[in-house]
């Protein structure tokens, strides 16, 4: 039977005599058939009311046979059934269908089950501003609408705007391709562990997967360090280097105009701009030999080579380098190593998403793992040792058991890695290096069987 008319405020109900409410109750309860949305009412002829949903004519039979011959059993519409207290606290989802089934009924349309499914499940909240998934609002009805669609749901919220979520574009940026729908501007502000990012979300992306990374940033001890982030898109990681694992000085490169803009805000946004430099442009030019900056004496921590010319090199200067791109930094990896400190050497942080479904996952450099790793044991204080996962379950974990334990692909990926990395510092500096895997970090499934991690390399020069 029909649950509850979908064009007016109606609800289907079972009507009964009050000594006999109680008993139809329970049964009601038991089948699971109770309309907890609405509540029990009495009628002006002493009848009692119960709405319900999705009552078969076999559980209505039986509810006849247990009231007594006169009784009354019967079912009913009843008109604007009075809402229970707990329905009375709409979730935002709620909130949302039942002012847009309104505008819908004002126009003149009909509500359907097809316009139900069009709604969004969820969405992102940046301040005043909604932004949609690309799945939702594709009815042609929506469109005959207009702007009132989106002034409905706005308010239904409680934002100021809304904005709809398309593909990203396969540009060099991905940019994502956002239609603002109600409002000005897409530029929004969003805390995050107690930073403040803000950002044109018709340009650019925020990336909730990464959070348990900008958890663990946060955590680094990096006080008198300097770090070069080589891709710092808004600052995602920049920031937590500077506002909680309090880095002496940080690099940033960032080749997007859009995303350099809001990195910039963000950073005058937090009060840390004067221990932050932006770089704009393609860092595998201008970091390939060295950059030269201009920068005022007395923001340059005392560890930076000044020349005359009061010029700073972005090479042989930092204590750690952060590679976050995905799939691969790969091609940041000379670049790395060329701005790491020469006499102390420090740490790269590289993510990667790395296959684990068979013995062939990513293989820098276009090599089998195996042809990077030396053939026989290497000599002492070069092997890459002291490897420590984080043993969190992956996510597709049960579904199907891969050939090769994940774990195993991410050492045997690291190891592949660091002999990398070695290589090309010893040929970088003509001297030996070692490196050491302090630590592979699962940050989320990519994909099935796919991975994004971050192996934190510790890089030492033998001399």
């Amino acid at each position: 039977m029909d649950r509850e008319d979908l064009n007016s405020c109606r609800t289907l109900a079972l009507v009964t005599d009050p000594q006999f409410a109680q008993l139809s109750r329970k049964y009601l309860q038991r089948e699971g058939v109770l309309n907890r949305r609405y509540r029990v009412q009495r009628r002006p002829d002493g009848t009692v009311v119960l709405p319900v949903v999705g009552l078969l004519e076999q559980q209505l039979t039986h509810l006849k046979e247990s009231i007594p011959a006169g009784g009354t059993c019967a079912l009913m519409w009843i008109q604007n059934p009075v809402r229970s207290k707990a329905a009375q606290v709409h979730l935002p989802s709620q909130k949302l269908r039942d002012a847009l089934r309104n505008l819908v009924l004002d126009h003149g349309a009909t509500w359907s089950e097809e316009l139900e499914r069009d709604l969004p499940s969820s969405w992102q909240r940046h301040g005043d501003l909604v932004l949609l998934r690309e799945d939702s609002f594709r009815a042609a009805l929506w469109g005959e609408m207009g702007p009132k669609v989106w002034e409905t749901m706005a308010g239904a919220l409680g934002a100021q705007r809304v904005a709809k979520r398309g593909r990203v574009q396969s540009d060099l940026f991905r940019t994502p391709t956002v239609t603002l729908l109600l409002g000005q501007d897409g530029w929004v502000e969003h805390v995050d562990n107690g930073i403040r990012y803000t950002f044109d979300v018709t340009r650019c992306m925020l990336s909730p997967g990464n959070i348990t990374e900008k958890l663990r940033i946060a955590s680094f001890q990096c006080a008198g360090e300097v770090v070069v982030d080589l891709y710092a898109g808004i600052g995602y990681f920049t920031l937590p280097y500077l506002v909680h694992a309090q880095a002496a000085f940080v690099h940033a490169c960032e080749w997007n105009p859009h995303a350099v803009e809001a990195l910039e805000k963000t950073l005058k946004l937090n009060g840390v701009q004067d221990r932050c430099r932006v770089h704009q442009g393609d860092n595998r030019k201008t970091s390939q030999n060295s950059l030269s900056i201009e920068l005022p004496v007395d923001s340059l921590p005392l560890c930076f080579p000044v020349g005359p010319d009061l010029q700073l090199e972005l090479r042989d200067v930092c204590h750690r380098v952060n590679l976050g791109l995905i799939p691969t930094a790969e091609e940041g990896w000379p670049i790395a190593c060329k701005v790491l400190r020469k006499d102390t050497g420090g740490v790269l942080h590289i993510h990667q998403n790395v296959e684990s479904f068979s013995v062939k996952a990513f293989q820098p450099g276009q090599r089998e793992w195996r042809q990077l790793l030396p053939p026989q044991v290497p000599p002492p204080g070069q092997e890459d040792q002291a490897l420590h996962v984080d043993h969190s379950s992956p996510q597709d974990a049960g579904k199907s058991i891969p050939d090769v334990d994940p774990r195993c692909e991410w050492q045997r990926w690291a190891e592949a890695t660091g002999a990398h990395i070695r290589t090309l510092l010893q040929e970088l500096d003509s001297k030996p290096w070692r490196t050491n895997i302090l630590h592979i970090e699962c940050v989320k499934s990519y994909a099935p069987h796919v991975h994004h991690l971050v192996l934190d390399l510790e890089c030492r020069p033998l001399s």
